[in-house]
């Protein structure tokens, strides 16, 4: 309650060697009383050996406690802590009633994977839910475990779960994005290394909407076997001063520790792009751009990002240079082909044979039509047919087309403007 009043209290019945741990003592520091005390009581334990310790998170401090501060950052737990964690609590588990551990090498394995990005206390917690619900740990914990996971990531506010177990999306057309990954996974592997080839960095997106982009990420993560993050760029911005710059850094510690995995930044240059003058927010946007761009540089795990932009004017030059990522693709509307891909596989999504309809004569139909307004011809025939008590057919599909005025007509000039500064300049998914 009285920060200078303790401070001033050690001072006076310090005597030996001690360490004093102070929870929380940051904020405190604000006042330059307190700031001048913490630095000549600082100044007096170096004769002995003798610290203090502040905690919390974050950690602000004044410039002239800062020079005489060290910083430890500690990190999330990696795979041996959370194995001697799981050994902990099956022992604790055990000594109190009767359990159960029915787990192959290979699946305490996949139940290591499937905790990381977790704290220690919710690793504990997680693993005491899941023996205490039958009294055993086993294969089928792992399901459960992910889904909870989930909600822990989810509850932070920042990043988004996507479990591998429940990736199944698939990609129409793509083909030059498509044999990309399958040279670019080598990075992966011990041969990589041996010869010091870094892991892929990433690939960013950029193209009309609707056209594949999030889709894409997803995509990666699946043909990859990773898991997926999704960075939420609305909530990663906060009314308080440096509460937006620490959750950049929690979204990307937890990423990181786990790797590998695939983080997805939908629609890059609203959470990154510029805002004006910078002067109408502090220049927090110029320093999270900034921050963005550090980590994308020097980042050490195997995290694949994945970007994807709408606004090409709105992406500063300096994310679009090679090291940044690894390529840069343009999603254009897809061609006749894809669109035909696209359309079967919407309608074997929804249990629909699509030997059974005309697919060339709806294809040809449907030009200048994006991916999502294909999937969204195939709803809403498949309504309409629903409340005719019809099968669908190919008149309910070409209906379902007339009724829909598609962006490359609504936002024409928008899109030959996005095309014509894209050409050229970046490599096209198909």
């Amino acid at each position: 309650e009285e920060p200078l009043a303790l401070l001033r209290h050690i001072d006076q019945t310090h005597d030996g060697d001690a360490l004093y741990l102070l929870k929380d003592f940051a904020p405190h520091l604000s006042t330059h009383a307190t700031a001048r005390a913490l630095r000549e009581l600082a100044q007096k334990l170096e004769a002995s050996r003798s610290a203090i310790v502040l905690t919390g998170d974050p950690i602000e401090l004044p410039r002239e406690v800062e020079a005489i501060a060290f910083r430890f950052r500690l990190r999330l737990p990696d795979d041996a802590e959370i194995r001697e964690v799981v050994r902990n609590v099956v022992d604790s588990l055990s000594a109190r009633q009767q359990i159960r551990v029915e787990l192959t090498r290979d699946e305490a394995h996949r139940l290591v994977r499937a905790l990381t990005g977790l704290t220690l206390t919710q690793v504990r917690r997680v693993i005491a839910q899941a023996i205490l619900a039958d009294g055993r740990l086993a294969i089928d914990d792992i399901e459960r475990i992910v889904r909870w996971k989930g909600e822990i990531i989810e509850k932070g506010g920042v990043l988004e779960y996507y479990p591998l177990e429940g990736n199944t999306y698939e990609l129409g057309g793509f083909e030059k994005l498509k044999a990309w990954l399958a040279r670019a996974r080598i990075g992966f592997t011990k041969e990589a290394r041996a010869l010091n080839l870094s892991a892929p960095r990433g690939v960013l997106f950029v193209g009309v909407q609707g056209c594949g982009k999030s889709l894409a990420a997803k995509f990666i993560a699946r043909e990859w076997q990773m898991p997926l993050l999704k960075l939420d760029a609305g909530r990663l911005y906060d009314k308080y001063v440096g509460e937006s710059e620490k959750n950049f850094r929690k979204a990307t510690a937890l990423a990181e520790a786990m790797a590998p995995v695939v983080l997805w930044i939908d629609e890059i240059e609203k959470a990154f792009g510029p805002s004006g003058s910078g002067e109408s927010d502090g220049g927090l946007a110029q320093r999270m751009f900034g921050s963005l761009l550090t980590w994308l540089q020097e980042k050490r795990h195997d995290v694949f990002v994945v970007g994807a932009a709408n606004d090409l004017s709105r992406l500063p030059p300096e994310i679009l240079r090679k090291g940044r990522f690894d390529e840069i693709f343009f999603v254009d509307l897809p061609n006749e082909r894809e669109r035909e891909s696209i359309l079967r596989i919407h309608l074997a999504m929804r249990k629909q044979d699509a030997s059974t309809f005309e697919l060339k004569r709806i294809t040809a139909a449907t030009a200048g039509y994006s991916g999502a307004e294909i999937e969204q011809v195939v709803v809403s025939a498949l309504y309409a047919a629903l409340n005719d008590r019809k099968p669908l057919s190919d008149e309910t599909l070409l209906a379902a087309v007339r009724s829909t005025v598609p962006l490359s007509v609504s936002r024409r000039e928008d899109v030959e403007e996005l095309r014509a500064a894209a050409a050229g300049r970046f490599t096209p998914v198909a």
